[in-house]
């Protein structure tokens, strides 16, 4: 895994082999950052990253400018690789240990783009109940959106607040705004 742009362009970095995750591919992120250099100016965003595993969306915003970024995972060793690759690179990354789904229930914190990555074996409601719970909490800003990252063999289209969807390779990110 590499960051791919920003104060730590080239970077790379070697997650412990024990790490319950699959961190989307550099190839899938570049798409993604790609998208969202057009429409945000990345030192002014509030971002949260669900399901955060490595870090490795966090440490991409946090590279890119971006000055407040929440990571969030359930995974004590996911939190600890996080905490100390942000401290190691001086990169502004809060963790929260939580079920993606407490926290979502629980959290008043707004932000502009929320991520989420969740097991691509997730059921297409568990995907759903994602958006459904942060359009019900009204946790994002005026013009944020939610970016969940799930495989080609899953819809997210039916859901209500469902804008559009980008495809790289086995990889879909499907973009969710008010």
């Amino acid at each position: 895994m590499r960051i791919i742009s920003g104060k730590h362009k080239g970077k790379r970095l070697s997650a412990p082999k024990k790490l319950p995750v699959r961190p989307t591919t550099d190839m899938a992120k570049e798409g993604l950052f790609n998208i969202l250099n057009n429409s945000y100016n990345f030192s002014n965003l509030t971002v949260i990253d669900l399901f955060s595993g490595t870090g490795n969306i966090s440490y991409e915003f946090a590279s890119r400018g971006t000055k407040e970024i929440t990571a969030v995972d359930v995974h004590y060793a996911c939190l600890g690789y996080i905490k100390n690759t942000a401290s190691e690179l001086e990169l502004p990354i809060q963790t929260i240990k939580s079920d993606v789904y407490s926290y979502l229930e629980k959290t008043i914190h707004k932000a502009d783009i929320i991520f989420a990555d969740p097991p691509y074996n997730f059921t297409e409601e568990q995907f759903v109940k994602i958006a459904e719970l942060v359009f019900a909490k009204e946790l994002l800003t005026q013009n944020g959106v939610l970016i969940i990252e799930h495989s080609k063999y899953t819809s997210l289209e039916k859901s209500a607040y469902f804008s559009n969807s980008r495809k790289y390779g086995g990889s879909v990110f499907s973009f969710f705004e008010n």
